[in-house]
C-alpha cells in the first residue's frame, strides 16, 4: 500500500457487529479492572507484541465506541501546522472571526510570507479554553429558580446577568 493512500482521509463502517461488540466489551472490562490499561498489538507473524502508546489506544477506544453506537468513523490525517481556514474549521468559527482572535493576540501564530500558520496544539488549547469560557458564561447566566419565586424578579436577575456578561465580553473584545 502506498504511503499516500495510507494518509488519505477515509470513512469506515462496521459490518461485523458481533466481533465489534467483543472488542468493545474487552476494552470496557479491561478499563474497569486496570485503571491504566496496557494493550499490545500482535502481528500475523511470530513478532513480539508491541505495546500501544496511550494516544493510539485512545483513538482505538473512540473508534470502537462510535462504531458500537452504529456510527461511521472518518479518519483524516492533519498536519501539525494549520492554515487559518483549517484552524477556523477545527474551531467551528469563521475565518474572519479567527483572524480577529489572532489580531487580538488570543492565539500565537507564525507567518510564512503573507500567510499565517498556527500550531495544532495551540488551536486545540484555544478550543478547550473557549469551551471553559462558554461553560462559565452559561453558569453566570443561570439563575436558581424556585416555583415560589416571582417570575418578574427572576427575569430581572437574568437581564442583569446578561448585561454584566455583555459588558465583560465588550471589555475583553470577544463576541
Amino acid at each position: 500500500m502506498a504511503a499516500t493512500s495510507i494518509l488519505a482521509s477515509s470513512t469506515h463502517t462496521e459490518s461485523d457487529m458481533q466481533q465489534l461488540a467483543r472488542v468493545h466489551d474487552l476494552l470496557v472490562a479491561d478499563e474497569a479492572t486496570h485503571p491504566v490499561p496496557r494493550h499490545y498489538l500482535i502481528g500475523g507473524g511470530s513478532e513480539d507484541p508491541v505495546e500501544l502508546p496511550e494516544e493510539v489506544y485512545q483513538v482505538l477506544r473512540r473508534v470502537v465506541d462510535a462504531m458500537q453506537k452504529g456510527l461511521s468513523v472518518t479518519i483524516s490525517p492533519t498536519s501539525q501546522t494549520l492554515t487559518t481556514q483549517q484552524a477556523a474549521d477545527l474551531l467551528g468559527i469563521s475565518r474572519p472571526t479567527l483572524i480577529k482572535a489572532l489580531d487580538h493576540g488570543k492565539l500565537p501564530y507564525t507567518r510564512s510570507g503573507t500567510h499565517r500558520r498556527l500550531a495544532l496544539t495551540d488551536v486545540l488549547d484555544y478550543r478547550e479554553q473557549r469551551r471553559r469560557e462558554q461553560y462559565a458564561a452559561i453558569e453566570a447566566l443561570s439563575v436558581d429558580v424556585d416555583e415560589t419565586d416571582d417570575i418578574d424578579e427572576i427575569l430581572g436577575q437574568l437581564k442583569t446577568a446578561r448585561k454584566a456578561m455583555g459588558a465583560t465580553r465588550r471589555r475583553d473584545g470577544t463576541r
